[in-house]
């Protein structure tokens, strides 16, 4: 038999699924991306990763960037990234992985994946919540809490930028691994990574992924990149997503020119944001919706 999407996602780390666009959408999708890159290119849009910079904070003064952030902000004026992040075939895919209901579902992260112009790029072998100095026994328990979101790739040109590790969402690294992945530095060749494989999609496919696998990533400036890059939470998840959804400044989203653009759906998983920051203290713990 077939296994299901949640089998193959609990059993390798990630799941890739076709068909979530419908083709209306990945027209819309495709032109307001265009639109979107133009100006993060221009310098008319300044939340973008930047070459040079793996995490947030990024530099400004860089012009060569490798991402988009806060597409669904107001400012740029394109509803239907809000409009397919909340859309049903899409969130079915996420309940089914994450085993939760709609009402538990949360806001987060929704950025825009693009490649640099002026130079290549890479990103380290990271898992997105665990640092890379962590022991064996503080990676187990990281990876065992890291349950309550998950995170995806939609491709809207051939991509074949992510690697991964399948099934390192479970375990600790092996001394091989911890080898190739405790250095700041990015790959040379990301497959020198032991039982790594490089995910290819195709057009309108997605790859659901458990964001403390270990992965890694390449970007070419010469083979163009266009990658929906989102996440979703389950409110079970409580500080541990807080610690590393916050963190890019989400405050926007509280503002009702945002809320208004959004359905009903939309503004309870805003909602569910905003309370999970206010359960987790704040500031005063250091997670805050930043500006």
């Amino acid at each position: 038999m077939t296994p299901s999407i949640k089998e193959m996602y609990d059993e390798q780390g990630y799941v890739i699924v076709p068909g979530l666009v419908t083709p209306e959408h990945f027209t819309l999708l495709s032109k307001a991306c265009e639109r979107v890159i133009a100006k993060t290119r221009s310098g008319a849009w300044p939340h973008r990763r930047t070459v040079g910079r793996q995490f947030p904070p990024y530099d400004n003064d860089n012009t060569d960037s490798w991402g988009v952030q806060h597409v669904m902000h107001p400012d740029l004026g394109e509803p239907v990234f809000a409009e397919w992040y909340t859309s049903e075939g899409l969130l079915a895919v996420v309940r089914e992985l994450l085993q939760c209901r709609e009402d538990e579902l949360q806001m987060e992260l929704f950025n825009l994946l693009i490649n640099p112009l002026n130079h290549h790029f890479a990103l380290r072998w990271h898992r997105d919540d665990v640092k890379e100095d962590a022991t064996a026994d503080e990676e187990a328990q990281a990876l065992a809490a890291w349950k309550y979101g998950v995170q995806w790739n939609t491709a809207l040109y051939e991509d074949s930028c992510l690697f991964i590790v399948p099934k390192s969402h479970r375990i600790p690294r092996t001394a091989e691994q911890r080898a190739h992945s405790i250095t700041q530095d990015a790959p040379k060749n990301p497959l020198d990574m032991p039982d790594a494989i490089r995910v290819t999609l195709r057009p309108g496919e997605t790859v659901f992924y458990n964001s403390n696998v270990l992965h890694c990533a390449t970007y070419d400036s010469k083979k163009p990149r266009c990658t929906l890059h989102a996440c979703v939470g389950d409110v079970k998840g409580g500080s541990t997503r807080a610690r590393n959804v916050l963190q890019h400044g989400l405050r926007w989203m509280t503002e009702d020119r945002f809320r208004s653009q959004l359905g009903e759906k939309g503004r309870a998983m805003v909602q569910r944001l905003v309370a999970m920051q206010t359960s987790v203290g704040g500031q005063a713990l250091g997670y805050s919706l930043g500006n």
